[in-house]
């Protein structure tokens, strides 16, 4: 991500200096201010956080020129670079606005400067309105040409093909586990992990009508149908579910008949025009999806990262133990572990695993070598900084 950079190195345009920064509030023991002061006290502080964002983006550009004519806008994105601004950001902040807020604003920031060189083209799993559409704004802000694709399959190919820079594809719930499809990918995939984001989703039933009255059907991703069966047997237990590939497709049929409700997101909700008729229904408050970003190659350590590993094992006694022996011996921590059928053969299984860690770091190189001793094959999936607020 194109960003702020030494001022020695740069020249600043004369239009750009900016003035004092103004006095935000008065002195304790200073006369309360009417309400017309407090307010050109305001409007001097917004004049001078424009100054200071079209500053910043100034010098962004400056940086992207820096760089010499590169291909396109996937080789400006640095996304070790975005998570180290975004952690000091997180670690200023003493309020009153809390982490996630000034994490979004400042990623909206970086993401309308990096869009000054081209924006960046994502692919998520579609249609508009999906929670992988939002998980795609968290991560890189609103800034980008988003694709929306009608599989997670076709999030791949497009990304691989270099129709799409990244892609965005869901992993895991914290509801009903992993996302398998996406898993098998990876299998025959060469597309690395480029970063993580976490979404709390919020479920909600839409409908035309806005009531509850009259619902025979719902549509829904089936993820989102196992997500709020107690609600469904609770409040709609004779209606009938139909499972579609996402929830904004969902949405699209609802939006058709009276009779017909969808499970999506709020979001869908404004796309389709349909009306909230309950929410959030979820069954658990703190459900949360997390999504990996994919692209075509690998990025430097941020300071705070997790490597993802394919491993097909040996079949041999203790091959299992002896594939996570090093990373314990190196004092590195698994986060995840799950198998999946290999398609080498009958039998075959290949385990996926999360490590705390880089792999251009020292310890987890070590735990690699050693691991291949024990490992029929080893996959380096990616490298990426741990998901910010």
């Amino acid at each position: 991500m194109a960003s702020n950079t030494g001022k020695k190195n740069v020249k600043r345009a004369p239009k750009q200096s900016v003035a004092a920064k103004p006095e935000i509030a008065p002195k304790p023991d200073a006369a309360p201010l009417d309400l017309a002061a407090l307010r050109e006290r305001i409007d001097g502080i917004d004049r001078h956080i424009q100054e200071l964002i079209g500053e910043r983006a100034q010098f962004a550009n400056q940086v992207g020129k820096a760089k010499g004519k590169l291909a396109a806008a996937v080789d400006y994105y640095r996304p070790e670079r975005e998570a180290q601004v975004l952690r000091r950001v997180v670690d200023r902040n003493d309020g009153p606005l809390n982490d996630e807020v000034l994490v979004r604003l400042f990623r909206e920031i970086m993401s309308a400067c990096l869009a000054q060189q081209e924006p960046l083209k994502i692919g998520y799993l579609g249609p508009e309105g999906t929670h992988s559409q939002q998980a795609v704004y968290k991560h890189f802000g609103h800034s980008i040409h988003g694709l929306p694709l009608g599989s997670i399959e076709e999030v791949f190919q497009e990304v691989e093909a270099g129709h799409a820079d990244f892609g965005v594809v869901p992993v895991e719930n914290s509801t009903q586990g992993t996302i398998q499809s996406t898993l098998d990918m990876f299998l025959t995939s060469g597309l690395k992990i480029c970063g993580e984001v976490e979404l709390r989703v919020h479920q909600h039933l839409l409908s035309r009508t806005g009531s509850l009255d009259g619902v025979e059907r719902v549509y829904s991703h089936p993820q989102s149908f196992a997500q709020c069966k107690a609600w469904l047997r609770q409040y709609l237990p004779k209606a009938e579910k139909i499972p579609v590939a996402s929830n904004a497709e969902a949405a699209r049929r609802a939006r058709s008949a009276d009779d017909s409700a969808a499970i999506a997101g709020i979001s869908a909700a404004n796309v389709y025009g349909l009306k909230s008729v309950a929410g959030p229904i979820e069954d658990r408050p703190d459900n949360t999806t997390r999504f990996l970003v994919i692209g075509r190659e690998l990025f430097p350590p941020s300071g705070n990262d997790r490597t993802s590993l394919l491993v097909f094992i040996k079949d041999q006694p203790g091959a299992l133990y002896h594939v996570l022996a090093p990373f314990a011996n190196h004092g590195l921590s698994m986060n995840r572990i799950e198998s999946r059928p290999g398609h080498t053969g009958l039998w075959q299984y290949a385990f996926f695993i999360d490590i705390g860690g880089h792999v251009q770091e020292e310890a987890m190189r070590r735990a690699l070598d050693e691991l291949a001793d024990y490992a029929q094959e080893v996959k380096v999936l990616g490298s990426y900084p741990v998901a910010i607020a």
